[in-house]
């Protein structure tokens, strides 16, 4: 029996290192990022209700939002539980099969988020470059093939990294993460990952680079049509329709451009863990707190869902 084969056998669990060792900071951690968690869920459950009752919301701008909180849920609650959980186990452990179940939909839902934003960005684009012609161009079979093209580049994208990263030979099973993420568990391989390393900087670099492409013309776009707007009124508007998925724009692409395209950048395991963090549990808490503090149109159907439900009582 070769040596990959008895390596295949030995490994049947992961275990996680996780983010602290000492008990008072494991507590406080589990407080803190519990609390966030349940912002994420109420707050992206919030989202696509109001959108799914309120016919008024029923727009491609909010039909890619419904897509974007969808994701943020199935890419928070692929991650989180478990960290909780582990914050009070004293064998923080994962087996074979559901490290990389975690792995495949984490990349999956971490993917499609980008090429989603740069769809967002056209539609933006769209609505205040050709207002006239909105209807017409981001019709529902174009939107529903933008949302449906980003979740399968999103799954290609993560089935690619998820075959070539456990096809490899491992020689232990301690993962110094709180979660199963390639790098990390490509650092656990007995042999050569120079070809891995570049598969995933080049996987990177399109799920990256290609949508903030698309941001960046649609952006490009959208503050020359600004600018030509005479009237300070009308460009305030105009800025108002994009300034929610700006926010959010500019907070995910720029962590990923400033982590992993930055010209021979390394990026430690700490530094990996930070941004694990930022994209599982900050990015889907905010994107609700962000279209909805900021989207008047988002708080209008939150007042008229409330007006109904007390005159209903």
């Amino acid at each position: 029996m070769n040596q990959e084969n008895k390596t295949q056998m030995w490994v049947r669990e992961f275990i996680l290192l996780g983010l602290a060792s000492g008990h008072g900071a494991q507590v406080s951690l589990f407080v803190l990022f519990l609390s966030m968690y349940v912002l994420t869920v109420v707050g992206n459950v919030l989202i696509l209700l109001l959108i799914r009752l309120d016919s008024r919301l029923h727009t491609p701008m909010y039909f890619f939002l419904t897509v974007l909180s969808f994701v943020d849920l199935c890419y928070g609650n692929s991650i989180v539980p478990q960290m909780l959980a582990h914050f009070f186990s004293a064998r923080k452990s994962i087996p074979f099969h559901r490290c990389v179940l975690q792995l495949c939909v984490s990349l999956v839902m971490g993917s499609s988020e980008f090429f989603l934003l740069g769809a967002m960005a056209y539609d933006r684009y769209v609505a205040v470059c050709h207002p006239l012609h909105y209807t017409v161009i981001m019709h529902g079979g174009l939107c529903l093939g933008l949302a449906a093209g980003s979740l399968v580049a999103g799954f290609m994208n993560s089935l690619m990294e998820t075959i070539i990263t456990f096809q490899l030979p491992l020689c232990h099973n301690i993962i110094n993460h709180f979660v199963c993420e390639t790098l990390a568990v490509l650092r656990l391989a007995c042999v050569d990952i120079s070809f891995n390393v570049v598969m995933v900087a080049i996987s990177g670099f399109l799920v990256i680079m290609l949508p903030c492409s698309l941001v960046l013309f649609s952006y490009g776009h959208i503050i020359a049509a600004i600018l030509r707007i005479r009237s300070a009124q009308g460009r305030s508007k105009a800025f108002g329709t994009c300034a929610s998925h700006l926010t959010v724009v500019t907070m995910c692409f720029g962590t990923a451009i400033f982590t992993y395209m930055r010209p021979g950048a390394r990026s430690s395991a700490e530094q990996e863990k930070m941004v694990a963090l930022f994209y599982a549990v900050v990015t889907p808490m905010l994107n609700p707190l962000i279209y909805s503090l900021r989207n008047n149109e988002v708080m209008s159907a939150l007042r008229r869902v409330l007006r109904k439900l007390s005159e209903n009582r």
